[in-house]
């Protein structure tokens, strides 16, 4: 070698096992990689890096990474569950999918989260700033997003009267 440091990509031989390609760098690049990252930049490698292991797909978010890491690992919990006996996995019940995240980030940070799950939505809403994810797990998808609340303490003077006819 002539001081370059080599990158080899290998993968495993063919059997039943998924194929991933492994990069090999030298300590010297890795440290020159890491030196030259923000530290926001590190934490989005470390949630990739998560939901690769979780098997999740990241699809939209606007949220801080540890409340994105919160919802992936969660979510990828709740449906790892197993029932104590040997029986074959049950398929997951969506609603109740949804309701334990919602209740989940309502007593993490505050009320008024939404959550859709799902293998076929369409959706269109409005989120509060750094309150949104959609993502997947197998074939569910799963929107989570929270709103803004606003109490009511009276009621308007022109809605306390109702005119009659």
């Amino acid at each position: 070698m002539d001081g370059m440091a080599s990158r080899r990509y290998q993968e495993e031989e063919a059997g039943s096992k998924q194929h991933y390609p492994t990069v090999q760098i030298s300590q010297q690049e890795a440290t020159v990689m890491t030196q030259d990252r923000s530290p926001t930049e590190e934490f989005r490698i470390k949630l990739a890096a998560i939901a690769l292991s979780l098997n999740v797909r990241l699809r939209s978010s606007d949220m801080p990474v540890d409340m994105q890491e919160r919802a992936l690992r969660y979510a990828r919990s709740f449906l790892d569950k197993s029932p104590s006996s040997a029986a074959p996995k049950p398929r997951p019940n969506l609603t109740l999918l949804a309701r334990a995240l919602k209740k989940e980030f309502d007593s993490a940070y505050g009320v008024a989260w939404h959550c859709v799950v799902g293998k076929s939505f369409g959706s269109f809403v409005t989120h509060s700033q750094g309150g949104f994810i959609y993502f997947s797990i197998d074939s569910l998808f799963i929107l989570l997003f929270k709103t803004e609340v606003q109490l009511v303490t009276e009621l308007e003077p022109s809605s306390q009267s109702v005119d009659p006819l």
